[in-house]
C-alpha cells in the first residue's frame, strides 16, 4: 500500500472538516451536509479523489464513530432528563415509528406496489441517522428542553426500528406462506443481548473510569470502553448502537464521581465523524436516484409526511409545549446507515424484491442525508424563535 496518497487523502479530509466547521459557524448550513457534499464530489460519483485504501476503512470508521455517538446519546438519558422528558421521548418515538410505517406502506400500496414490498419499505423508512441529528443539535450550540427530548428519541429509535423491522419481515413471510417467526425471535434476542452487553460494560466502567484524573474520564478510558463495546457487539452479532447507548445511560446514572459521563468522547469523536461523513458521502450514488423513478419520489414524500404527522401526534399525546409540536418530525428526517443495513437484510430474505429495495433505499438515502440535517437545524432554531 502506497502510504503517501493515503496520508494526503487523510489530510485533505481533515482540512475539509475544518472548512465545513468554519462555514457552518458563519452560515446556516449544517456541517454534516457540507461534509457529505465534499465526499460526494471527491468520491466515485464525483472526481474519484479518495484512494481505495481509505474507502476500505469506511465500515470500521462507521462502527467507531456511531458507537461514540451512541455513548453520548445514552449519556443524555440521565435520571433528571427521563423524569422531565421520559414520557415525551417514549410517546414521540413510538408514534413516529408507527405512523411512518403505516403512511409509507399504505401510500406505496396505493401507488401500485405489492403490499408486502410496501410494508418492508415502510419499516426501512422508520430508521433515523443518529449521528446527523446529534451533530446538528451540537452545531446549534445550546441545550434546551426540545434538544434534550430529541436526543432521547434518537437514542431509543434504533431499538424500536429493529423490532418493527423484524415484525414486518415475519408478517410478510406469513403473508407469503413461508412461516419465518425466527426473524422476530432473533430481533428480540438481539435487542435484549445488546442491552445486556451495555450493562456488562457500563456498570464496571461507571466505577472504574474517572479515578485517575480526579473526577473526569481521560481519553484512553473513553477509547477503551468505546472499542470494547463496538468489538464485543460485532463479535456477538449485536447492535453496537443499542449497546453503546445502554452503557452511556448506565454510566451517567451511576458514576457519582464523574462531573459528566464520558466528557472526553465529545472531544475526540469529531475527527472520526469527519471521516465518517465524508466517506459516507463518497459512497452515495447519484445514479440510484434515476433508478428509483416516481416510486422513489413517492417514498420521499410519504416518509417526510409520516415523520411530520408522527412527531406532531406523539408530541400532542405527550403534552409537549405547543411551540415544539410541529418540529419533532422535521428534526428527525436524516436517514443513513441503519436503513441501508435493513435493506440488505430484506434483500437477502426476499431476493425477488432485492433490486427494488436496494435502489429505493440507496436513492432516498442520498436525499435524506443531504436534506435531513438542514431540516434538523432549522427545526431546532424555529422552536427557539417561537419562545
Amino acid at each position: 500500500m502506497d502510504t503517501a496518497p493515503l496520508l494526503l487523502a487523510l489530510g485533505g479530509l481533515f482540512a475539509a472538516g475544518l472548512v465545513a466547521d468554519l462555514v457552518g459557524r458563519r452560515t446556516r448550513l449544517p456541517r454534516v451536509t457540507l461534509l457529505l457534499g465534499c465526499g460526494l464530489l471527491a468520491g466515485s460519483s464525483g472526481f474519484n479523489l479518495i484512494p481505495a485504501a481509505l474507502t476500505d476503512w469506511f465500515d470500521t470508521i462507521s462502527v467507531i464513530a456511531l458507537t461514540m455517538v451512541a455513548f453520548v446519546l445514552g449519556g443524555t438519558l440521565s435520571r433528571g432528563t427521563l423524569m422531565a422528558h421520559g414520557w415525551a421521548i417514549l410517546a414521540i418515538s413510538i408514534l413516529i415509528v408507527v405512523i411512518t410505517l403505516a403512511g409509507v406502506a399504505l401510500g406505496l400500496t396505493a401507488l401500485g406496489l405489492d403490499l408486502g414490498l410496501a410494508l418492508i419499505l415502510g419499516a426501512i423508512a422508520t430508521a433515523t441517522d443518529p449521528a446527523a441529528v446529534q451533530d446538528a443539535i451540537r452545531q446549534y450550540g445550546r441545550e434546551t428542553g426540545f434538544t434534550k427530548t430529541l436526543n432521547g428519541i434518537v437514542a431509543v429509535d434504533d431499538a424500536w426500528g429493529v423490532l418493527v423491522f423484524a415484525l414486518v419481515i415475519v408478517l410478510v413471510q406469513q403473508m407469503a406462506g413461508d412461516g419465518g417467526s425466527g426473524m422476530l425471535v432473533h430481533a428480540v434476542t438481539k435487542v435484549a443481548g445488546s442491552i445486556a452487553l451495555g450493562l456488562v460494560i457500563g456498570v464496571p466502567a461507571a466505577f472504574i473510569t474517572g479515578r485517575i484524573s480526579g473526577g473526569g474520564p481521560i481519553e484512553s478510558e473513553a477509547l477503551a470502553v468505546v472499542f470494547l463495546t463496538a468489538g464485543a457487539a460485532l463479535w456477538l452479532d449485536l447492535s453496537y448502537l443499542i449497546a453503546g447507548m445502554t452503557a452511556g445511560a448506565v454510566i451517567v446514572n451511576t458514576a457519582r464521581h464523574h462531573k459528566r459521563a464520558f466528557h472526553e468522547i465529545e472531544h475526540i469523536e469529531w475527527p472520526f465523524l469527519i471521516l465518517f461523513f465524508v466517506l459516507a458521502g463518497a459512497s452515495l450514488d447519484w445514479t440510484a436516484l434515476i433508478a428509483a423513478g416516481w416510486i422513489g419520489v413517492g417514498y420521499v414524500v410519504l416518509r417526510a409526511l409520516g415523520r411530520i404527522v408522527g412527531g406532531w401526534a406523539g408530541a400532542v399525546v405527550a403534552g409537549a409545549p405547543v411551540r415544539e409540536r410541529n418540529w419533532y418530525g422535521p428534526a428527525l428526517m436524516p436517514q443513513a446507515g441503519v436503513a441501508v443495513g435493513m435493506a440488505l437484510v430484506a434483500s437477502e430474505v426476499f431476493p425477488e424484491w432485492a433490486a427494488t429495495i436496494m435502489a429505493l433505499t440507496i436513492a432516498t438515502t442520498v436525499i435524506f442525508e443531504l436534506a435531513g440535517p438542514p431540516a434538523t437545524l432549522w427545526a431546532v432554531r424555529k422552536v427557539e424563535e417561537g419562545r
